[in-house]
């Protein structure tokens, strides 16, 4: 994966344009970027899918609602951690929020340091998928890349075969067999069977 997209971003949309600035002052005095939008529709058209970060999204926004958008996101598949602020929750909002994986839900005036401690989990939680996604990808380019008697001979090895068996059920030599072993371990980066298992494991999760 591309270093590059390990660099979170604060994703923040309020269309108060005054608790924007404060809120946008006080995320990037912390040292966090931020990009700033006044409504849903302005922060989609300029939402890029592999962004590692956090939003912060209000409830009420004047179009599509802050609840309506995260909906949406997690529609699309677009699991960016979510850590939604309001002036106007109850128990329902709070619930729906909840359901669809926000981080938090702070009510305003917006307490900072909890703010902070919530966009600091959600890039962690951003983070820790983007690097599991990549290592899930690279596992699947190594699988691809075995030939498809190599793919034989991997079967036949996680059935726990010696190679004189998987060379008979096979109809090879065991030199052959012993040759294909050797490509399926260095294709894969395993130093042993143990850690071939735990690749297929992980390349089945993909």
């Amino acid at each position: 994966m591309d270093t590059n997209l390990l660099e979170p971003t604060v994703y923040l949309v309020e269309d108060d344009a005054a608790v924007r600035l404060s809120l946008k002052l006080l995320i990037g005095a912390h040292g966090l970027p931020v990009q700033d939008f006044g409504s849903a529709e302005d922060f989609l058209a300029a939402w890029q899918g592999e962004a590692v970060g956090c939003l912060v999204l209000d409830i009420r926004l004047g179009g599509i609602s802050g609840l309506t958008l995260q909906e949406l996101l997690r529609e699309r598949k677009i699991d960016t951690p979510v850590v939604i602020i309001t002036g106007h929750g109850d128990v329902e909002a709070c619930r729906r929020a909840f359901q669809h994986g926000a981080v938090d839900f702070l009510s305003k005036p917006v307490d900072d340091a909890a703010l902070l401690d919530a966009i600091r989990r959600g890039i962690a939680a951003d983070i820790a998928r983007h690097r599991a996604q990549g290592e899930q990808e690279d596992v699947r380019l190594r699988m691809d890349s075995l030939s498809e008697r190599e793919r034989e001979v991997l079967e036949l090895m996680l059935e726990g075969l010696p190679n004189k068996l998987i060379a008979r059920r096979l109809d090879l030599s065991t030199r052959t067999v012993e040759s294909h072993r050797a490509r399926v371990f260095s294709k894969l980066g395993a130093g042993s069977l143990a850690a071939l298992v735990k690749l297929v494991v992980k390349a089945e999760e993909a």
